[in-house]
This record gives C-alpha cells, structure tokens and sequence, in this order.
C-alpha cells in the first residue's frame, strides 16, 4: 500500500501464503490418501498472488519510464524470464533424461510435453492432444505444468493490456471491469464443465483466468493508494488479522472437499479458495499487518522462496519414482513410502536448484553468468573442474531430453491395446453374427499356459472327481458367444479381441472410465433393443466401489432366466480389495449370479498386463476370455450336480437347492 512496500515488492504474508499452496498441492499429489482431497486448490491460490503481485510491480515507479513503453516491457519480460526459464530448463532436460533411461510408457507425449514447457502453450497443447487431466492410461511426466503455462501466457499478455486499462477513468470503474471479467471467466468454467468437457474447462486460460483477474483487481484497489495513520491502529490491526484467518480457514476448507468433475469443484471449490486467498492477500499487504509477520514465519518463508522449484519438482519425480519402483505411475495410486521418497528428492532438487541455477542467474543474468562459466573453465584446475562437470551435466542433459523426445512411442501400450479392443468391437458388430447351435460345445480354445484350464467361479481348482476334472462324466456345454451379452470398461474393452475369438458372435459393449453405476442404464436399453441375452458378462469393478443396490437393479433386469457373471476387478487401487469381496459376497447369497476371477488369474501375470498395471495385453486378454469361460464351466457344473442330486433324492422329497434363494 504505502511507497515503501510497492517498491520493495516485499508484501507481508505472501512468502507464507506460497508456502501453503505448494503444501496443499504436494500433499494432494504425492500422498493422495489425505485428508486434502482437494489439496489442487493451491494452484488458484498461486494464482491470485500472481494476479496481484505482476500488477503490484508494473504499478510501480520506474527508471526505464512509463508503463507500456518498449524499454519497460523489455527489461519486464527479461526479469520474468531470468526469474523462470532457469528452473525450468534444469527440471525438463534433468527428469526428461531420467525417463528416456526407464523408457516404455514414460515417454509418450515426451515432444508435446518439452514443447508445451519451452513455448509456454504446455495447456492448450494439452486439450488440442486430448489430454484427460483426471483419467490417464500413461504417466504424464509434466502434467503439472499446465498451470505454469496458464502464468506465463498472463506475464507476456497482461504488461500489453494494463496501459488500456488505466485509460479508463476511475479506479473503482477499472476494478468493477476486472470483477465482471472474472466473473465471465469461472462462468465460461462452469458453462464447460456442464457440457462434460472438465480438462478444458481447468487447463483453459480464458476459463481459468479468475483467479489472476482478482487478484489484479485487488492491486488496482490497494495499490499506491495513500496510507493513513488510522490504518496502524490496534483496532484496525485486529481487524485485518480476522481477516487473514477467515482467508486461510477458506483455503483449507476448500482443499478439503472432495474432488468431483462437476461445477460444485469447477468453480465452485476453486472459486472459494480464491476469495480466501484474496482475503489472506489484502491482509497481509496492510499496513503494519500482524497477520503478514505471522504468516512469514522462517519455515513457511523458506518454503516460499523455494515453493516455484519444489512445484515444478514434485509431480516429475513422483512419477520418476513410481515408474522406477513399480512399474507404473500415479493413475495406479501411490505409496506412503513413495510419496515420502518424492518429497524427500524434490525439496532437495528445489533447494539445490535454488542455491546453484536460480539465485545466480537472477543476480547475474544469462549473458553475465555464460562469462561467469567461461571464466571458471579457463581458471584454476578446481574452478575448471566445476566448471566442466556443470557443461557436461548440461549436455548430457540435453542429449537425454532429445532422445526421449526422438524415441518416444505414439501412444500408451495401454490406450494401444483399448484402441485395438475398440476395433475388434467395431468389425465383429458389422459381421453377421453366427447361427446359435443347440449342441453342446466343447471350450474351443485353452487359457494361456500358465493359466489352470479347470477353474471355478472363484478362480479355484476343480475337485478331483467332480463332473468336469480328468475324464468327464458329462459334457461340459460352454454357450457359444450368440448366448452372450458382455457389458464392460476398458479393461474388457482391452481384452474384446479375445473374447470375440474366444466367444464368436459375443455382443461387447464396452467403454472408457465406466462404473458400476452405469449398468442398469446399459442393461435396460439392452433388454428393451433385445439385446440381452442368456448369460450376461458385467466387467465394471475398475473405477470404483460397486454398490449392492445397483447389483440388485442388475438382478432384477438380467431377469430369472439368465446368468448374471460378475468378472471382479484387478488394479493397483485401493478399493480394488472391497470390489472384489463385495463381489464375491453378493454372488454367495444371489441364485444365478456368478464370479469370474480376473483377479486371481492376472495377479500371478502381472507382465501380460500393459504399462499401467491395468489393462490387459494381448496375453492379458486370453486371461480375461478364459476367466470368462471357466465361469461358463463352473455353471455347467452346478447344473450336472443338480440333476444328479434330483436324480439320487428318495422318491417323494424334494432335492436340496444348490443356490441360496
């Protein structure tokens, strides 16, 4: 407010207040179990102090003249860049090497991605690619810079517009301009989420813009504006420290509510941890404020000075260290033990970057710190020792960037494999289906070689001497795929090429990200189209908790006269287990509800399964078939003991029921 701080730019409060926006997204990305569900919210809190801080310096007197004149824009842009483009080029070419050395799905995108960083486009190239910020099939190594794409595209275009802004007159009529603005941005965010189209409503600039544009309206407000003495006094002191806390109580309130993909989080959480974030900034500039020195504390104010490195450190070596010890990224979930790992190596990198890339190149700039360097090299032997080990870093680091990028694959093997699942479906639905035979049909194709070929429903040997085991007493009739209706996410999807020629004539509808709560829809319009037919195959564990009173909806369309199997789910999530139990517990106590064991049969083949930990390969798929037919035989067999139990029970009493009612 007063000369005195817009000079300085040291604005009580912010050092903390970026402190905990860095906390609250490292929290929510690296330890996804915590309470902070919606720990993403620090982003817009960043962005608010963006807003009013850039606003706060172009405001400011200056020695290279006016605001808007060429030399001042020039001199802006390169403290920006000297600010900026040092971090960010050690954090790219240094995790961008270390993903060409793991290789697979690490890489896919690796061009798109260094592009976005190095042009400041990372969002919009993201959304033009069809990026899914909540849904991915492959490890994102930067997806984490969509926001800093979002800052910079503000840093070059704000300096060009804030000259017409001040042409109009009145302080207060600039600031009511800068509201409705941000009003019609989280309104467009809202307008796009409701369409179902939630990652461009968050990576876009024009959607996501409220957060900058507030906070520029509140360094119109405050800035330059004259200090009076009444605004030091206790009473108003008192005041601005409610109002800090009420701010931050805001914030925590909103990193605190569950994500969700419609407007209640877009904007609706965004929007309230922004008006937090605006009440903790304009506390913290005022005059003489208790809350910004208490807000500084040394812990906080050291992890604001580092809070731009440690954001763009922590979701790169997140994935690093996921990738590296298991295989696959955050999209399978991630260990406490991990996430530690990853806050242990980005607070180091940041901190070191810091200390050696960022401080040095701000004070010294690029030009200066290039002579720097070549003095070093032509210095004495222990100067050119450091000096050469920092270039040869650099090239080996750039060479590393340049072969992810030139050996980076098209796409995910999983997103292969869905694609290739999508395809069979497409063929087989434009092929006429094979005539339905009444002879009983012998299984047509045997489970992969370490798959046992006589499971049951519950994936389980069958018994020596059972109907079925060695030299069957009965025929074992396995439907053929014209008595099949199989309903299902991606996981079947994957492994639709195989069913297809594990079950000719199979109808599979399946698609990406389904949940158990899309079924009686799915089944509904397939009975009335008469679709559904004697067995239906319902593969929906994947995504989420399965609920009893969907799978009893379920029961009640499949009908009396069809089985119903229930394939449970297998992926590295933590409600997989309570998937599969539930499952298993619901099939126990329904008649002619069944399961097949996905699960148990992939878990001893985990390498037929695609980068993710979750999608089947082609291997995977005949898994998945043959999970599927084995429940087949299990129900056969259930059927020859019946009739021999009918068979055997004394004339006149009725024979026990092998099912529960």
């Amino acid at each position: 407010m007063t000369q005195n701080q817009t000079s300085s730019l040291r604005f009580a409060g912010l050092d903390g207040l970026r402190a905990v926006a860095v906390i609250l997204v490292v929290i929510y990305h690296l330890f996804p179990g915590s309470p902070l569900r919606g720990g993403f919210v620090g982003v817009d809190v960043f962005f608010v102090i963006s807003g009013f801080l850039i606003t706060s310096l172009l405001l400011r007197p200056s020695r290279l003249g006016r605001l808007g004149t060429p030399r001042r824009l020039i001199d802006f842009w390169r403290r920006r860049a000297r600010r900026l483009l040092p971090a960010l080029a050690v954090v790219v070419t240094v995790c961008a090497t270390a993903a060409w050395l793991l290789g697979g799905d690490l890489l896919v995108g690796m061009g798109r991605q260094v592009l976005g960083a190095a042009t400041f486009s990372y969002n919009w190239l993201a959304v033009a690619d069809g990026t899914d910020y909540f849904t991915a099939t492959a490890p994102e190594l930067f997806r984490n810079f969509w926001s800093l794409a979002v800052e910079e595209q503000f840093y070059v275009v704000w300096p060009l517009l804030l000259p017409l802004v001040l042409l109009i007159p009145g302080r207060w009529v600039r600031v009511a301009l800068l509201v409705v603005a941000a009003g019609g941005s989280a309104w467009w965010m809202a307008q796009l989420v409701g369409a179902g189209d939630v990652t461009r409503a968050y990576f876009g600039t024009d959607a996501h813009a409220f957060g900058l544009l507030l906070g520029i309206a509140l360094a119109l407000t405050i800035v330059n504006m004259p200090e009076k003495a009444w605004m030091r006094g206790r009473g108003m002191q008192v005041t601005s420290l409610f109002i800090g806390v009420v701010g931050l109580g805001a914030i925590v309130i909103a990193a605190l509510m569950p994500e969700s993909p419609d407007t209640a989080t877009f904007p609706g959480a965004l929007l309230l941890a922004t008006v937090g974030s605006l009440l903790a900034v304009l506390a913290g500039a005022w005059p003489g404020s208790w809350f910004g020195r208490g807000l500084d504390v040394a812990p906080l104010r050291w992890i604001g000075d580092r809070s731009y490195g440690i954001y763009l450190w922590h979701w790169p070596v997140l994935v690093l260290v996921l990738v590296g010890t298991q295989g696959f990224g955050p999209e399978a979930g991630v260990p406490v033990m991990a996430g530690l790992l990853a806050l242990v190596l980005s607070v180091t990198a940041a901190t070191l970057s810091y200390r050696f890339v960022e401080q040095p190149l701000r004070r010294y700039g690029f030009r200066r710190s290039l002579r720097v360097l070549g003095q070093r090299i032509a210095g004495t032997a222990v100067a050119r020792f450091t000096g050469l080990a920092a270039l040869t870093v650099a090239v080996v680091a750039i060479g590393g960037t340049t072969g992810a990028i030139v050996n980076a694959p098209h796409a995910s093997s999983a997103a292969a494999m869905i694609h290739l699942g999508a395809q069979a479906v497409e063929e087989a639905s434009q092929t006429p289906a094979p005539v339905s035979s009444d002879e009983p049909v012998l299984p047509t194709a045997s489970p992969s070689p370490d798959v046992p070929g006589e499971l049951g429903a519950t994936g389980e040997p069958a018994e020596s001497g059972e109907p079925g085991a060695g030299a069957s007493e009965s025929v074992i009739v396995v439907p053929d795929g014209t008595q099949i209706t199989a309903v299902g996410d991606s996981v079947m999807l994957a492994s639709a090429p195989s069913l297809i020629e594990q079950f000719p004539g199979i109808t599979v509808d399946a698609e990406v990200s389904r949940s158990i709560w899309a079924a009686p829809d799915i089944l509904n319009a397939l009975a009335e189209n008469g679709g559904l037919r004697e067995n239906v195959v319902v593969a929906l564990g994947t995504n989420g908790p399965v609920d009893w009173g969907v799978l009893d909806q379920m029961v009640q369309i499949v009908g009396a006269d069809r089985n119903l199997i229930l394939v449970n789910a297998h992926a590295p999530r933590d409600w997989i287990p309570g998937v599969n139990a539930d499952l298993d517990a619901f099939a126990g106590s329904h008649r002619k509800v069944w399961v097949a064991d996905w699960s148990g049969a992939i878990g001893a083949r985990t390498d037929l399964l695609a980068g993710d930990g979750i999608h089947p390969g082609r291997g995977g798929g005949d898994v998945f078939a043959a999970c599927v037919e084995s429940a087949f035989q299990t129900i056969e067999k259930e059927r020859i003991r019946a009739e021999k139990r009918f068979e055997q029970a004394p004339s006149g009493r009725a024979p026990r029921v092998p099912f529960p009612e």
